[in-house]
This record gives structure tokens, sequence and C-alpha cells, in this order.
């Protein structure tokens, strides 16, 4: 029975944080400070005895542990780096932290972004974002369950990287029903970012001072830059909602709007780019087939000798 005891407080002592752990210890000496001076007014107050010393005892092992208790539960408050740079490792890990969204593992880039160096840390991936992906793998929804398959090969992949750093996080918030939410409790916990491409957690999570690392964003700011006036070679794939417009794709996906191209579908044209539209799906350019007059090719003059 002691053997399991001290495997179980080991256990629960490497879950805790250096802060809920400093914590716990000035708790736990104030505790013991406690019992100290109340067992002084229990020598005078009672006769020299067994019950004496139970009730001593009893004083000092309950007020230890509502010390550990509540130390631990207010220890996030501790501002450790006032202490000197003992401390300063753990907060440098912690602003390394990611907490690895669901959408984000769905769509796959996390693992290309994370392998090319750029994005550092350690990746926290939560077990109920696993439970989530794992719905979606067995999806009664061929669509769905494609998705969530894929999702799990990439996760699959970015725990085989001997480059990355991936742990599973088992902190669970059974108060709390929305995954999203969750995400948010636990990185504003941990103090990390949370890695997404979800629009509205992006949002909901700024609101409530999370920081958030949208690969949307990411993939939109490195497009190239588009200026009107420039020219450039598209291919006309379909029509578009207006009369007459035609509309091409760029390799990065940017969608290509061109008036009077709906009769060259099919055909790669030459366009002038009249303007871009930045929209929270990403670029949208606009431009017209480029009519600029092209010069003539020079003409051999045969010279008669007659």
């Amino acid at each position: 029975m002691a053997a399991g005891f001290f495997i179980f407080f080991e256990i629960r002592v490497r879950a805790l944080s250096l802060r809920r752990l400093f914590g716990a210890v000035i708790g736990s000496l104030l505790g013991i400070s406690g019992a100290y001076l109340f067992s002084l007014v229990l020598r005078n107050a009672l006769p020299d005895g067994p019950s004496r010393s139970v009730l001593q005892i009893s004083v000092l092992l309950l007020m230890t542990y509502i010390g550990l208790v509540v130390g631990a539960s207010k220890g996030d408050l501790l501002n450790l780096a006032a202490l000197g740079g003992v401390f300063t490792g753990e907060r440098a890990s912690k602003r390394n932290t990611k907490v690895i969204d669901t959408s984000a593992i769905i769509d796959g880039r996390i693992a290309d972004i994370a392998e090319t160096g750029f994005l550092e840390g350690t990746l926290i991936i939560p077990e109920f974002v696993l439970r989530e992906l794992q719905m979606v793998a067995d999806s009664s929804d061929s669509s769905k369950r494609q998705r969530g398959r894929r999702g799990l090969d990439v996760l699959q992949a970015m725990r085989t990287n001997a480059q990355l750093t991936v742990q599973i996080a088992e902190e669970d918030y059974p108060q709390i029903r929305e995954v999203d939410l969750k995400l948010i409790e636990l990185a504003r916990h941990l103090e990390a970012k949370i890695v997404t491409n979800d629009f509205n957690l992006n949002k909901v999570a700024q609101v409530r001072g999370v920081p958030v690392l949208n690969i949307n964003d990411l993939a939109n700011s490195l497009r190239p830059v588009v200026l009107p006036g420039e020219k450039m070679r598209v291919l006309i794939m379909k029509e578009g909602k207006e009369y007459d417009q035609g509309v091409g794709y760029l390799d990065d996906g940017t969608m290509v709007v061109v008036d009077h191209a709906r009769r060259l579908i099919g055909r790669s044209v030459e366009i002038a780019v009249t303007s871009v539209l930045q929209t929270a799906s990403g670029k949208m350019i606009f431009g017209k087939l480029d009519e600029t007059p092209k010069p003539e090719p020079i003409r051999a003059v045969e010279v008669s000798n007659s």
C-alpha cells in the first residue's frame, strides 16, 4: 500500500508545473508552521498523554495537507521570473508550446510546416482532440471518414518524425462541452499558442486573450504580391458569376477572374491585372485580357539582281 502511495505521489508530482510545485512547497511549509503554533496551544491546554500526541499529529497532517492543496492551486499566481534566472527555462519552454487543433491536423499542412523548422517547440495533441479525430475517421459519411483518416496519417507522420517533439496531453475539462473552449482552456493553462485554421476558434481565442497561429493566415502571407498593371498567364478553367467572365487559378490556388474570357475556357491567356481583393479566405485577382499590340515580325525582303 505504501509503495502504491509513493508511485501515485510521484506521478502527480511529475504532472505539476514548476510554479504549482513551488506553491505546494510554500503552502506545506506554512501549514507545518501553523500546526507547530497550534501544538504549542494544545501543550498548555491539555494534559500530557497519548490523546494529546495523537491530536497534535492529526493537526500537523491536516494543516500540512491543506497548505499543500491550497499552495498548489494558487501556484499559477507566482512570478518565478522575479526570483532569478533559475526559473526562466520553464517560461521559455512554455512560450514554445503549441496546442494543435483538429482542423489543423486534418488540413495536413502543419506536418510540412513543422518539418521545415518554422514551427519549433513542443507540439501538444490533447486527448479530446484525438477522440474527435477518431469520431471523424469512423463517420458514416465517406467524405468525413476520408478526412479523418488523412488526419490520423498526418498525426502518425508527425509523431515518427525525429525532429519534432509531439506530446499527448491527457488534461480534460468535463465541465466544458465544446472542444474549442477546451482547447482555449488548455492553452491558457499551459501558456501555449493554438495552431488552427478554424476561423471561429481563431476569433474566440483572441477575445479570450489566447494567442493563435492560423495556418490560413500564414499561407496568405506567403502568396506572391500582385500589383495592378502586372501581366501574367493563366488558364481559364470555368465561367464566372458575372456576364462573360472567365475564372482561372494560380499555382498556389489564388482565384483569378478575367473579364470577357468566357469564350476562352480551356485556353491559356495573357492578362493584365486590374485589381486585387483581400478576403477572409484569401486573395482574389481581377484582370482583363491583355490587348497590347505585339510587334510584327520583320519579314525578309528578296532583292532581285535583274
